[in-house]
């Protein structure tokens, strides 16, 4: 396996930077283009939440949120209540409708995924074990590991908690886990899909 096959992107070059809307801090796993924030066609990052507040608003994006630390919020999102406290459970909401947080029990963590509805797909599921990773055609897998002990095979790199491993081709690169890792699918939106025009 060449290292071309896959880029580990470590926990430890992060960045956290302030919420568009100042509410909070986020930081950026990876996001396509790596381009300015309104820029991207998906984007993944975690979030640190430490009061209650509003969501930035971003027209035209879905929005995947995971609790990955801490006991979960209460959303608001465009009026309708989303109770979110399952921890490694993704719940998706239109990331252009007006969202207010609520924390249920202290600050979280949240694995948040974002991407422009016409122009890309993210489906996010969290998953253990071993891991096949293989991009779609044109697009990307991103596995983020939630816990401590992950090692990718024919290699001695070594993954711990929030690093990640970003697989752009189409040759399989395997992750063995020993606890939780979100696993990130993200595809280009075909302009003949139905609704997109």
């Amino acid at each position: 396996m060449t290292a071309e096959a896959f880029r580990i992107l470590r926990a430890a070059g992060r960045t956290p930077v302030p919420w568009r809307n100042g509410g909070g801090t986020t930081r950026e796993i990876v996001a396509s283009p790596g381009a300015p924030t309104d820029g991207f066609d998906w984007r993944v990052s975690l979030a640190d939440v430490a009061a209650d507040g509003p969501f930035s608003v971003f027209p035209g994006v879905d929005r995947t949120l995971t609790v990955v630390e801490g006991a979960g919020m209460d959303l608001m999102v465009g009026g309708e209540h989303h109770i979110v406290d399952e921890p490694y459970w993704p719940h998706d909401f239109p990331g252009d409708l007006e969202t207010d947080g609520r924390l249920l029990a202290g600050p979280v963590v949240n694995l948040n995924v974002m991407y422009r509805r016409d122009r890309a797909r993210a489906e996010t599921a969290v998953v253990r074990g071993t891991l096949r990773l293989m991009a779609p055609e044109g697009g990307a897998v991103l596995a983020v590991v939630l816990e401590d002990g992950a090692v990718i095979d024919g290699t001695d790199s070594r993954l711990g908690c929030y690093d990640a491993v970003l697989v752009r081709g189409r040759a399989p690169v395997v992750l063995r886990t020993q606890g939780y890792a979100a696993l990130v699918t993200l595809s280009a939106r075909s302009v003949y899909e139905p609704g997109i025009q």
